[in-house]
């Protein structure tokens, strides 16, 4: 069946829209939900994935969609390697339509989309990553090849070229008695075009360039636990950083993220699109029990939109793969929150989501 014919075909039976969410936002400013504009994509995805996860991904990408039309913001959480997996392709068009109005992200995927945007040529796919020997990894070590799965990233002309970068704006910094957050050390670097030539993508497809175009904020909660941050305490190490705390702390994220908390959802309400499990969805989640139950700030606004897209096992007591209303007796969604959890591979599940909201 053509594309073009699968526009006007009949979609299946879908839940009916989410409700609208309760929040700080005014119910009279609350729009009422309008049909989707499909492109080919989500045309194609709307008329085939009618089941099982299928349909979850399907009921997911239309609550985010009524979300942003009854006025909501939202969250986009990232784990794994997702920048890696060129999530940029679709992420930065996501953050320039103004569909994504926080970022929060590992370490990894911070420096990942950068080092994609400086080295891709470089980058080397081991299509049968399964069948490597203890010998084979040991070879690609030798050439400074880092895997990640299949995807293997040159040490030279990645992690070097952001190291030395890097250094220069931490050791400016340091020198200066400045403090800055992870990722505005990232902007600096971007701003000032030091790597401009190196740039071996289109910048389009960068979610980083992206987000500081369209000034999204960012959080990177753990970020001591990435390549970036173990050259970091190299530095300081050698004596080259004096001050540790030049690069600002996760609790002075989570302390800026209770502001900007608390001041979106005075207007808004604040949902969460968690892509992949760990800290970048984890820590971001709590900042309502926090002010709620340890600041003692009543009636603070839930999250008024939850999605997981994840491939945890819930009876393995994983936290990352507890169903949404799981967060309900922790004080981080309400009874009537939307909530979404689709059970699959993030790298499959959130470009075709991102797909259907666009219009692809």
């Amino acid at each position: 069946m053509e594309l073009s014919v699968l526009r006007t075909a009949m979609p299946r039976a879908a839940k009916p829209a989410p409700k609208p969410v309760k929040s700080a936002a005014s119910p009279k400013a609350l729009k009422a939900p309008k049909a989707p504009a499909l492109g080919p994509v989500g045309a194609y995805i709307k008329y085939h994935f009618r089941h099982f996860n299928a349909a979850a991904l399907i009921d997911a990408a239309e609550g985010y969609r009524v979300f942003l039309e009854q006025g909501g913001q939202m969250m986009v959480t990232m784990g794994g390697a997702m920048s890696t997996a060129e999530l940029g392709l679709s992420l930065a068009e996501m953050i320039r339509q103004d569909k994504v109005h926080l970022i929060v992200c590992t370490g990894a995927n911070l420096e990942e989309d950068i080092f994609n945007l400086v080295a891709h040529d470089f980058y080397e796919r081991v299509p049968h990553y399964r069948d490597l020997t203890p010998q084979d990894e040991k070879a690609l070590l030798d050439r400074h090849m880092n895997r990640v799965t299949d995807t293997c990233i040159p040490e030279m002309e990645a992690m070097r070229r952001i190291e030395k970068a890097m250094l220069k704006v931490w050791m400016d910094a340091d020198q200066k008695g400045k403090r800055f957050f992870p990722h505005e050390f990232f902007q600096q670097v971007l701003k000032s075009g030091a790597l401009k030539k190196s740039y071996q993508i289109d910048p389009k497809n960068s979610w980083m360039l992206a987000a500081l175009e369209k000034n999204v904020p960012i959080v990177v909660p753990g970020w001591e636990d990435s390549t970036l941050g173990n050259m970091f305490a190299a530095a300081v190490i050698r004596g080259e950083i004096k001050n540790v705390h030049t690069v600002r702390t996760g609790i002075e994220y989570m302390t800026w993220l209770a502001d900007f908390y608390l001041q979106t959802t005075k207007k808004k309400p604040l949902g969460m699109f968690q892509i992949g499990g760990g800290i970048s969805g984890d820590f971001p989640i709590c900042v309502v029990p926090m002010l709620e139950q340890d600041l003692e700030m009543k009636n603070t606004p839930l999250w008024g939109y939850f999605c997981q897209i994840s491939d945890s096992t819930t009876s393995y007591g994983s936290y990352s793969g507890a169903v949404p209303n799981e967060k309900i007796t922790w004080g981080k969604l309400d009874v009537e929150t939307p909530k979404f959890i689709v059970e699959s591979d993030a790298t499959i599940v959130a470009p075709l989501v991102f797909a259907y909201l666009l219009g692809w």
